[in-house]
């Protein structure tokens, strides 16, 4: 009984090893950013990027670390870049890690993220990565950010901060199983 050709190419041999998977080379990049409040009016600086589906999705500042920069002085300048919004780092609320395809590469990236008290600065989308940026009242930051990594740095940035932002605008304590979705 000849073999049958199946899966395997029947007779002839390695044939499923000729179709070459392209390996995805992958790369570790770093960042930081946080979020940029401004406690009097009780509104944060956010910023809104188009994703491939043409949806505007908002999320806090962030880029890349350059050489040389701590990830405190990059948050403050990212934040000055995407958003016009000077500011000044209270303290680290939490770092996110997530992986993505770009091209040939599968990237792990790290954020950083900083609370930051607004000192200065305009509002401004002058930065071409950037599509919009807004004053958001902090109470609605939890419906308005697009991820839910983003959501949760927040509430818990507000509620550990102590003085009394969580309640005085409206912001829900953290309550994470780990097990929401991402």
């Amino acid at each position: 009984m000849p073999p049958s050709p199946g899966r395997s190419g029947g007779n002839q041999p390695g044939r499923r090893n000729r179709r070459r998977r392209h390996r995805l080379r992958t790369v570790d990049e770093t960042s930081a950013g946080g979020l940029v409040v401004n406690s009097t009016a009780g509104l944060a600086a956010i910023i809104g990027r188009v994703d491939r589906k043409g949806r505007l999705l908002w999320s806090l500042p962030k880029g890349h670390i350059e050489a040389g920069e701590t990830p405190e002085e990059t948050a403050v300048r990212e934040v000055t870049e995407e958003t016009g919004i000077i500011g000044r780092v209270v303290t680290a609320i939490g770092t996110i890690d997530y992986w993505f395809v770009a091209g040939n590469r599968r990237i792990h990236k790290t954020v950083h993220h900083y609370l930051l008290d607004a000192v200065g600065g305009e509002l401004s989308d002058e930065d071409v990565e950037v599509t919009e940026v807004a004053w958001v009242p902090l109470r609605e930051l939890d419906e308005v950010l697009a991820y839910a990594d983003e959501r949760r740095l927040v509430r818990r940035a507000l509620t550990e901060r102590g003085d009394g932002s969580a309640e005085r605008f409206g912001v829900r304590p953290t309550r994470s199983t780990g097990t929401e979705p991402g």
